[in-house]
């Protein structure tokens, strides 16, 4: 089975992790610590810290994927796991994450974040991480009730798992893919092997549900935007405008969410065939739309502290 490595490439306009997600199986296979005062002492710190440990993305680690009949493997080297982790701060998504790469979240923030540099000292061991150098490890706070009592108490999930954007740098000849299998240890390709015999499946779509998408971010953008005027007008009806603005700015958020996913596969789809993807119909349109639902979010933000 073949397998791709995914690369930053910094010559595409949307690069890099968008959002951390919780999940219930992540494709790494590492397991997430969730810390509490029992278990870390800091000065001057609540009771219950609330705090998600775990590792975002491991080096060289095989994860399956399927493409309608098409079967294969991708994975990360050391160094752009290390660039993907410097963007990701850079670009100040610390506060992005999703429940199951679905619905969007408020109130978790990644706090920490480091490389493991040594396989003996590294603070990951403290909390029975076995995880290889080079891994990126994380410490998530949740200031949120309901996802910490109803998914992280029930270990309704388990690990963290990413979402963003990347480019195939090429697929590896069979002398290539055996080199590659030796840097990755043999319970880590059992694990592997053994989501494949329980069906892990990916969908990828398509540009035309992209389109789909777009419209909707334009649709609950134009809300908001209506929104703002009703809190002008009908000062009385704060609780009504309250519930109305939380749930465009939720469906919003999902939609941008599902939307750059779609540009993402498409992004991916014209690398393969060698497509600029500025060529494809309503490609640049969706990249706008995606700053407008973004400014759009913003907006409602502004609207839901104005009528508390």
């Amino acid at each position: 089975m073949r397998i791709v490595e995914l690369i930053l490439d910094e010559a595409q306009e949307m690069m890099g992790i968008d959002a951390i997600s919780i999940v219930e199986s992540p494709a790494i296979q590492e397991d997430f610590v969730a810390l509490n005062s029992d278990e870390i002492k800091l000065a001057e710190v609540s009771k219950e810290k609330k705090i998600l440990m775990g590792a975002l993305l491991v080096p060289n680690k095989p994860i399956y994927r399927k493409n309608g009949d098409d079967e294969y493997y991708i994975y990360f080297s050391k160094d752009t796991i290390a660039k993907a982790s410097q963007l990701y701060l850079k670009n100040g998504y610390q506060g992005n994450s999703t429940l199951e790469h679905a619905n969007a979240l408020q109130g978790l923030t990644l706090v920490e974040s480091w490389l493991v540099e040594d396989e003996v000292n590294d603070k990951s061991r403290k909390y029975g991480m076995d995880v290889p150098v080079g891994t990126w490890m994380g410490a998530v706070k949740v200031d949120n009730d309901e996802v910490w009592n109803e998914y992280v108490k029930t270990n309704k999930v388990r690990g963290f798992s990413i979402e963003g954007y990347f480019a195939d740098k090429m697929e590896k000849s069979d002398k290539s893919n055996k080199a590659d299998m030796e840097e990755v240890e043999a319970a880590q390709l059992l694990s592997a092997i053994e989501k494949i015999v329980r069906g892990e499946k990916v969908e990828l779509g398509l540009i035309d549900d992209a389109i789909k998408f777009e419209i909707g971010v334009k649709e609950f953008g134009k809300n908001i935007d209506i929104e703002e005027n009703q809190i002008k007008e009908f000062e009385k009806s704060k609780s009504s405008l309250a519930n109305s603005i939380k749930v465009n700015r939720t469906y919003l958020l999902e939609d941008l969410s599902i939307l750059m996913m779609k540009l993402r596969e498409v992004e991916s789809s014209a690398k393969e065939l060698g497509v600029n993807p500025n060529s494809i119909p309503k490609y640049k349109d969706a990249l706008k739309t995606i700053e407008y639902g973004k400014k759009q979010v913003q907006k409602s933000n502004q609207l839901s502290k104005r009528i508390k």
